[in-house]
């Protein structure tokens, strides 16, 4: 149990850099390299394809950085509760959270109180809950987006600069340990070596944020959570999807879909009576 909350405590810290990182990357790759060789016009410095694909792009990355921001900036914790709950040796919650009363959990890594806890992320670093969840999601819909765009740009760059051909499908499959091995024989540089990892890099993140969305969106319709579907109690839907929806996004939901700003006000105080009220 020490070893596995030490693990956890490490990747606290070590996924947050490690989404800074790929963002700090993914934006000089795209001002630095891509840009200037995919959308470059020998008549004019800054030509309207190029605008297009810088506001795009800037869109993107800025919707997922701030409500990344917007994640941490409104935590789940309890504002009442002060007082560390002790799991006892029986608790069935023994790994990262354990379960108090009215969908209320004691986090381990954050050692807080959340409301309607949903599941700890490591990338944020906090817990996600009835708070940040409509920021969460919007994080992973945004995030997913500038990742396959980029990978995009990325293929696109790849064809224009050193010539490879992704007319094969069988292509990108391959990519990654044929490039491995030119690198190690000296037949590729490191630039390219490391834009074909990045590819990947990007794949991988947009994929798995994607998928994330999905749950999420899905389980938000149904009014539940994470924590109750690992424990088993997806039995029925809680409320209409109407809803349910509307208490994440709130009424001015398209406004929060094309900004990062707060679109709903969630009352950490009155959240367990609406909670206790629902399930009557």
């Amino acid at each position: 149990m020490f070893f596995r909350m030490v693990k956890l405590r490490l990747l606290n810290t070590i996924a947050p850099a490690y989404f800074y990182t790929a963002t700090v990357v993914t934006l000089a790759l795209h001002f630095l390299l891509f840009t200037p060789t995919v959308f470059q016009s020998p008549d004019v410095a800054l030509n309207p394809i190029m605008l297009v694909h810088i506001a795009v792009f800037l869109f993107l990355m800025g919707n997922a950085l701030g409500n990344y921001t917007m994640t941490i900036w409104y935590p789940s914790e309890s504002a009442n509760e002060t007082v560390i709950p002790v799991c006892s040796p029986d608790c069935p919650d023994r790994i990262d959270a354990h379960y108090l009363l009215n969908g209320r959990h004691f986090c381990k890594v954050c050692k807080k109180v959340i409301l309607k806890r949903d599941h700890h992320c490591f990338f944020t670093g906090n817990c996600i809950g009835n708070r940040n969840m409509r920021y969460f999601i919007m994080f992973s819909i945004y995030t997913s987006c500038c990742c396959l765009y980029s990978l995009v740009i990325g293929v696109a760059y790849l064809t224009m600069e050193y010539s490879i051909s992704f007319e094969n499908p069988l292509m990108f499959l391959t990519l990654l340990p044929l490039s491995t091995g030119y690198f190690f024989l000296g037949l590729i540089s490191g630039l390219q070596f490391f834009l074909v990892i990045m590819l990947y890099v990007w794949l991988g993140i947009g994929l798995v944020s994607a998928g994330f969305c999905c749950q999420q969106l899905l389980l938000v319709a149904r009014g539940q959570t994470w924590c109750e579907l690992k424990k088993g109690q997806l039995s029925e839907c809680r409320g209409t999807w109407r809803t349910n929806l509307t208490d994440v996004f709130g009424s001015r939901w398209a406004l929060g879909f094309f900004l990062p700003v707060q679109t709903v006000e969630t009352v950490p105080g009155n959240w367990q009576v609406y909670h206790d009220h629902k399930h009557d």
